[in-house]
């Protein structure tokens, strides 16, 4: 480069920079989110005849997964408040009308938590249509004024003091479950859970306006996402997305290497937008609140934050592969939802290529979400957004359910229930037959043949035959031993913390180690420390305990964490299961011995899934 471009570049900001050294029109692909390394094994540690494997680190310094990448976009309309009433997601269904009455069953959501009474009064009104808005479509989700704010265990408001006091409240709730239950109806406040699974969950959007913008305080903010630039450990294209959307066109800008915090604001003063992926990796509140609410999922909780300068956009119209969940943190964004176009776009498995404002339709949606209300829509629904002119935007989106759908199961559980079959039933080894070359196949499908006949009804027996040798059970261990290692970590109460090994007082002290002895007797009581930490698999190299308390806060940063066990530990575990959140002593664990009771009890509580009714030892 001649020494007068170098002087021209000088003069040039960060994201003239980008486009001119690599050219313009460089669009995103969409990442998925690939595994990063895995991390390294630790030594074995025996268990009389069983193994423990993994790695090990602290679940209040490490967390866990981050998933696959959903975005949010920008656009350019006037707005207006949506009707309420709810959506039927099916392309068919557009000509006619909402449903009033709920669809589906609540029920389908394991554990969904019942409409909590009571609660403050609702909030007047909300922002008004702008000035040549398009109307709102008939058959638009929900607009939910605020309202009643859930109730926490003792009858008091687990929403006041913002998510800092949400979750010193729930920590005082002692099984993890309802935690779980407690935080999701706070999320949806003021609409019941019950509710929101019934008429909204994979079938049509809500919006909820709280008139509160101190609704979501301390759980992420743009002093946060300063933080984190500081902190050094933010990378262009790992952590953070530099994006823009301007005349049909989406563009990434991401240079290479840290992402510095002054490269970065040059950018968004340059009307770029800032998408930092896994926020839990860098923020202890929002890492806390996802690992409490992939315990209601059953799925995987994600993240993404979005900071938006004022009048700009940052993606393209698409739609995502994951049931969103839209905070507004700060600020205000202007939102507009559409229906899926086709039946092969309602709740898809993958998330869409970038669209044009050519192939949409009309909104069913459009409205202005600011600080403290919610937007929810569920894969498929086409979504975007962008800054009004007077304010800037940072919202977060919580994500759960790629990949968690039935067809999802199947694809464990039918390979599982053929290779049973082949083993155990001569009818599936059988050969083909000689001449079926001749007579099937694409070329021969509208040839009349008894043989063609034959042959498609063999194939029909089989497959509903295929049935009886499906193994559901295992083919469920196998998602969940997934699921485990996509999982956050657990973030420990002060309690949960001192009666763990987390808070065990080993240390170095006067020249040499001291209270490190873990001693635990028949009589010492234990329990989980949480209900979703774990998970007993029976696996062809023997019987698999995987946990997730040295899971990372980085999606799949280490490899997946397990303990292999004799046969004879599989009662104890499933009696520590099925006593959660209750305390039992060791003595009453099912071992054949109490050397094994208080071996078991130990490992378990080394590695951080045991805690005890009483700190084993103080400081």
């Amino acid at each position: 480069m001649a020494a007068e471009q170098r002087r021209e570049l000088g003069r040039l900001s960060a994201l003239a920079v980008y486009r001119r050294l690599a050219g313009p029109g460089r669009m995103e692909r969409r990442r998925r989110g690939a595994p990063l390394p895995a991390g390294r094994k630790r030594p074995k540690a025996r268990l009389r005849g069983g193994r423990a494997r993994g790695g090990g680190s602290e679940p209040e310094a490490p967390p866990p997964a981050a998933p696959p990448s959903h975005v949010e976009v920008p656009v350019e309309l006037p707005v207006e408040v949506p009707v309420e009433a709810p959506v039927d997601p099916r392309p068919e269904a557009a000509a006619a009308g909402p449903d009033p009455k709920p669809q589906g069953d609540p029920k389908a959501m394991p554990g969904s938590p019942k409409a909590m009474p009571g609660g403050p009064k609702a909030m007047p009104g909300g922002p008004k249509a702008m000035p040549g808005g398009p109307k709102a479509m008939p058959g638009g989700p929900k607009a939910m004024p605020g309202g009643p704010r859930p109730a926490g265990e003792d009858g008091g408001d687990v929403s006041g003091g913002g998510v800092s006091g949400l979750l010193r409240r729930l920590a005082r709730l002692e099984d993890s479950r309802q935690r779980a239950a407690e935080l999701f109806r706070w999320l949806l406040a003021p609409v019941a859970p019950a509710e929101f699974l019934g008429r909204h969950w994979e079938r049509a959007p809500l919006l909820v306006r709280r008139g509160d913008p101190g609704y979501y305080a301390g759980l992420f903010s743009t002093a946060d996402f300063d933080a984190a630039l500081r902190g050094g450990e933010v990378h262009f294209g790992t952590h953070l997305d530099v994006t823009s959307y301007a005349e049909g066109m989406r563009e990434t800008h991401n240079p290479s290497g840290r992402a510095l915090p002054a490269v970065v604001w040059d950018f968004y003063q340059n009307g770029c937008s800032l998408r930092l992926l896994c926020p839990q990796a860098f923020s202890p509140t929002v890492w806390q609140v996802l690992s409490i609410l992939q315990e209601q999922f059953g799925s995987m909780a994600g993240a993404n934050t979005y900071l938006t300068p004022p009048g700009t956009q940052g993606f393209a119209p698409h739609y995502d592969d994951i049931e969103a969940f839209v905070l507004q943190l700060e600020g205000k964004k202007h939102w507009r939802v559409y229906r899926p176009r086709t039946d092969a776009e309602v709740l898809p498995q993958f998330s869409s290529a970038n669209l044009t404002q050519a192939e949409l339709g009309e909104p069913v949606l459009e409205t202005v979400l600011e600080a403290g209300d919610l937007l929810y829509f569920p894969r498929g629904f086409i979504h975007q957004g962008d800054c009004l002119p007077d304010a800037h935007s940072l919202h977060i989106t919580v994500s759960s359910y790629q990949r968690n759908s039935w067809g999802d199961f199947l694809e464990k559980l039918i390979p599982a229930a053929l290779q049973m079959a082949l083993e155990e039933d001569v009818e599936y080894r059988r050969g083909l037959p000689m001449d079926y070359l001749q007579y099937m196949g694409v070329a021969n499908s509208d040839t009349v043949d008894a043989r063609r006949t034959a042959f498609v009804e063999k194939v029909q027996s089989l497959i509903k035959k295929l049935v009886d040798y499906a193994p559901i059970d295992a083919a469920v261990d196998q998602r969940a031993k997934s699921f485990l290692h996509d999982c956050l970590p657990p973030v420990l109460t002060q309690s949960e913390k001192a009666q763990s090994v987390y808070g065990f007082p080993a240390r170095w002290q006067d020249g040499g180690p001291c209270n490190v002895d873990i001693v635990i007797t028949k009589d010492t009581e234990v329990r989980l420390l949480r209900h979703g930490i774990v998970r007993l698999c029976n696996e062809e190299a023997g019987v698999m305990l995987y946990y997730t308390t040295e899971n990372s806060r980085v999606y799949h940063k280490e490899e997946p964490k397990f303990l292999e066990l004799d046969p004879e530990y599989t009662d104890s575990i499933e009696f520590l299961l099925s006593s959660y959140p209750n305390h039992v002593t060791v003595d009453n664990l099912p071992c054949e011995t109490l050397e094994e009771k208080i071996s078991l009890a130990t490992l378990l509580f080394e590695k951080g899934i045991l805690t005890t009714k009483k700190p084993l030892a103080q400081v």
